[in-house]
């Protein structure tokens, strides 16, 4: 069976680090410096990377280019993933942690942060223990599995005095923060209608023979319990995002779909595709899918007095977006560098992230993406408080 992995799909879709003409005005944290500024030479945040599946090789690239972060340490439960990372980084062997050990990390004064890239499942764990070492702490998204996942996690790091971050990349991505802006500074008016749906194609459609162990951790996306669920928690959690933002309101009501399951081998335990609409105080929908099953990467919003759209639009880009009075062009930029260094900055100043990437922005996703499968399950509008 022809498998497409993370790493694929990171070097299908590009990340950008070159640069090109702007047409709209950048944010201040893209602006290029004067030439007389010189290069950052302060003390940078040590970070150390928890699970070293093929996203974390591109925070490691990010990290690499950041002007204030630095990679420090490692924590892998794959000796050979140890040896390889301790040799391409230079990574003290003092700072390279297993999943056992990992505790130990709160003796390590090198280590500043911690960015947890294990499966969705072991978030609440790391992120807890992190905190529980005294650590600052990243974790990838989806937050967790679950809304009580979430709400102890944030409790664990309030009571330790420590900051929470989730890894929305797209955030501090040019593209998105001008689709934040059309949409909430009403720039073509009042928002009506959003179309955003984010998909790759995992798998050959012809093979229906072929199983899959669904417990392997290489097949983790595949097991609920890792997961929490299909693309709708890897990938249409995007989509929920980008209503969210550019609308700059929370959904009040959901219905949602569960799409065709081709592959019956693979999707066992998770759904292959979903679609699902949100409605939103203003009178906006926002009409979603996600798939493993066929590629997508869209996002359009029609508003009373134009539109805007991006496509490519919720991966990695380079992104391709235009809206009713003429192109968009900004730079493309190592998303990943670009969220370090911002999240960098200010644990550097020792202030406090901005809501927008904290957890209580990740909690707010979770809350969603629940009410979507219960109303996929139950076929009902689920309203939500």
């Amino acid at each position: 069976m022809k498998k497409i992995s993370r790493r694929s799909f990171v070097n299908k879709f590009g990340i950008g680090v070159g640069a090109s003409v702007v047409m709209t005005a950048l944010p201040s944290f893209l602006t290029l410096p004067e030439k007389h500024q010189k290069p950052y030479t302060g003390k940078k945040v040590n970070i150390a990377l928890c699970g070293l599946g093929n996203y974390a090789e591109a925070l490691a690239y990010g990290i690499q280019e950041s002007d204030y972060c630095t990679l420090a340490g490692i924590v892998t439960g794959t000796p050979s993933k140890a040896e390889k990372w301790k040799t391409q980084y230079n990574i003290p062997e003092k700072n390279i942690y297993n999943y056992q050990n990992f505790d130990e990390i709160k003796n390590n004064s090198d280590i500043d942060l911690v960015y947890v890239v294990v499966p969705n499942g072991l978030h609440k764990d790391f992120v807890i223990r992190s905190a529980k070492a005294g650590k600052n702490v990243i974790t990838e998204k989806p937050m967790a599995v679950s809304v009580k996942d979430c709400e102890e996690m944030i409790k664990a790091c309030n009571d330790a005095n420590v900051q929470l971050a989730i890894g929305y990349r797209l955030h501090y991505e040019p593209y998105h923060l001008e689709l934040k802006r059309l949409g909430q500074e009403k720039v073509f008016g009042q928002v009506r209608f959003i179309e955003a749906g984010l998909g790759y194609k995992t798998y050959d459609t012809l093979d229906t023979k072929s199983t899959v162990d669904i417990n392997s951790r290489e097949e983790w996306r595949l097991n609920k319990k890792l997961s929490g669920g299909g693309p709708l928690m890897d990938l249409g959690i995007y989509c929920i995002q980008s209503a969210r933002y550019v609308l700059g309101e929370e959904p009040i009501a959901v219905t949602a779909q569960f799409g065709t399951i081709n592959n019956k081998n693979r999707f066992v335990e998770v759904e292959e595709s979903i679609t699902w609409q949100m409605e939103f105080p203003s009178g906006a929908v926002a009409s979603c899918n996600t798939s493993c099953g066929f590629n997508i990467d869209r996002f359009y919003a029609t508003a009373d007095e134009g539109s805007f759209e991006l496509s490519p639009a919720l991966s990695y880009g380079p992104f391709v977006g235009k809206t009713s009075a003429g192109v968009l062009k900004f730079p493309e930029i190592n998303q990943q560098k670009t969220q370090l260094d911002e999240i960098g900055k200010l644990l550097l100043e020792n202030k406090k992230l901005p809501n927008h990437i904290t957890g209580e922005e990740g909690i707010k996703d979770i809350r969603v993406i629940n009410a979507i499968y219960e109303s996929a399950k139950t076929g009902k509008k689920v309203v939500l408080k």
